[in-house]
């Protein structure tokens, strides 16, 4: 099988599928970044004379230069070429995880971060555009099922992977594994991807405006979404002035982007129902995911006990039911209309959410595992049909610009799901240990009950009565507390498991996928 994106005379005909491991290399090792570092921050905090929360600006920092530069993928694609924007991608991620390595302070580490922000930025847009192009329309189910690997997989191995070169290494490593993965992706993008020739660079204008307009709002954005929990969201002034700011610019810049010739971003692509459906169900995608990520590893470390690293192999069995699962959809779907697959998955992922609501404190590992690995399979009915259906209609010379925004509004579901789900469970607790903790007064028995047992036990363990006295509230006031976080943890997977529910009429607005031959539908 050939790639379907070159004519003779233009480039070679190359097997797409050492085109799909050559992109596919970069974009894990990119994606891997974004959750690699999360378990390392107190070891970090330590190295470079930071508190914990000011280690966390490692994080924020790479996560804000990534989503101002993705959105803006297709055009510097276009502009400078996809190959050689590929390459010094690919270069700039390498050099600059090499100098996260080796930073010696925290402000050089942040500007460090930057850098590898900036570079990894185009790497995910890119590489699905060019798998979407070297594949043809039959086969690419199979070209997205082997995206989605890097994609889904690479932020649950993240914790994992992290957690070990931590421990047995040192948080350096997390960034020196980069090293080698880098230069053979360089070599690979070198020897086998080649620009089709309607990728020739075209003489426009650069709309220094607008990227001045999408630097500003999407930056703004994902600082607040990322710092608004813990400066308590609009009770900062400085939350405050992110939101103005990003709605100003943000609005400025749509504004703009419609009425000017060449746009940063074309967002007429919008103008496609199927597409427009399917970003929207990426993105409740993305907010699901990254926020029952981010939330069970608390709930593990919290209620459980467990250290970060295992609890980052607690939750292993999603990846490996995504593995498991997406070479599979991939073959299957282009024999069956794919939104099939995706309302069977989302109603799947919802039910394995449900299940997730009704465990218990006293849970064992397999408790955990099944519904994962269940959730995992699910992901790739999900991923690899949405991912299929949406860029189904986008004609090939639009396709850089449809990835970029299908990306940027996926990562940025992922910021707010982080932000909704972890603004969520706090709330939430609060109000439960407020319920619960109206019961807990000297007018219930069975509070008086439980005061006297804990009192004369922790007598019994050598405290005078008024120390075991004041022993007795604290643990009764800690037993609040670990129920008030059960039912926190409970109720917000609840609610994301009625947001996937939700969402499955609107499979219906999609259109079904043509067959092989398909004309392909320009976006203008």
């Amino acid at each position: 099988m050939s790639a379907d994106n070159t004519q003779p005379g233009t480039a070679p005909l190359i097997n797409p599928w050492i085109i799909a491991m050559a992109v596919m290399l970069s974009t894990f090792m990119e994606v891997l970044d974004t959750t690699v570092v999360n378990v390392a921050l107190p070891h970090i905090a330590g190295s470079v004379s930071a508190t914990e929360d000011e280690a966390t600006w490692a994080l924020t920092s790479y996560l804000v230069a990534n989503a101002i530069i993705l959105p803006m993928a297709g055009w510097l694609a276009q502009y400078f070429g996809r190959k050689r924007l590929l390459l010094a991608s690919t270069i700039g991620f390498t050099i600059s995880s090499a100098l996260c390595g080796f930073a010696p302070n925290l402000p050089l580490l942040i500007l460090f971060r930057i850098m590898q922000g900036l570079c990894g930025g185009p790497l995910q847009p890119l590489s699905q555009a060019i798998l979407l192009e070297s594949f043809k329309p039959e086969d690419r189910g199979k070209a997205m099922g082997f995206w989605g690997l890097g994609i889904v997989v690479a932020p649950v191995l993240g914790p994992v992977l992290g957690g070990w070169l931590t421990d047995s290494y040192s948080w350096r490593w997390i960034f020196y594994i980069n090293i080698p993965i880098g230069i053979l992706s360089v070599i690979m993008a070198k020897m086998y991807i080649f620009d089709p020739p309607y990728m020739k660079r075209k003489a426009t204008g650069i709309d220094a405006w607008g990227i001045g307009m999408l630097a500003l709002g999407i930056g703004s954005l994902q600082l607040l979404l990322d710092k608004g929990q813990q400066d308590d969201w609009f009770g900062s002034p400085f939350i405050v002035w992110l939101a103005a700011i990003s709605v100003v610019s943000l609005a400025a810049f749509i504004i703009r982007s419609l009425h000017i010739k060449n746009p940063i971003v074309n967002l007429r692509v919008f103008k496609e129902r199927t597409y427009a459906t399917g970003v929207f169900l990426m993105t409740v995608l993305g907010f699901v995911l990254y926020g029952s990520l981010v939330l069970l590893p608390v709930w593990l470390q919290t209620l459980l006990g467990y250290p970060a690293l295992l609890a980052g192999i607690t939750m292993s069995p999603r990846g490996l039911g995504s593995m498991l699962g997406m070479p599979f959809v991939g073959m299957l779907i282009g024999r069956y209309d794919a939104r099939k697959f995706l309302a069977v998955g989302l109603f799947v992922a919802s039910l394995t959410l449900f299940r997730f609501s009704q465990l218990s404190a006293n849970i064992g590992y397999w408790d955990l595992f099944w519904p994962q690995f269940i959730q995992g399979i699910s992901l790739s009915l999900l991923f690899v049909p949405l991912t299929t259906i949406t860029m189904n209609r986008i004609s090939k010379e639009n396709m850089g610009n449809a990835t970029s925004l299908f990306n940027l509004l996926r990562n940025i579901g992922g910021s707010v799901g982080i932000a909704g789900v972890v603004t969520m469970f706090a709330r939430r607790q609060q109000t439960f240990i407020n319920t619960l903790g109206s019961h807990v007064t000297p007018y219930s028995t069975q509070a008086r009950a439980m005061n006297r047992g804990l009192t004369a036990a922790f007598q019994a363990g050598g405290s005078d009565p008024v120390t075991a006295s004041h022993q007795s509230f604290a643990a009764m006031f800690g037993m609040v507390q670990r129920q008030a976080v059960m039912l926190s943890f409970l109720n917000v997977f609840q609610i994301l498991a009625v947001m996937f529910l939700a969402i499955i009429p609107l499979i219906f607005f999609m259109k079904r996928p043509g067959r092989a031959g398909a004309a392909d539908i320009s976006a203008h």
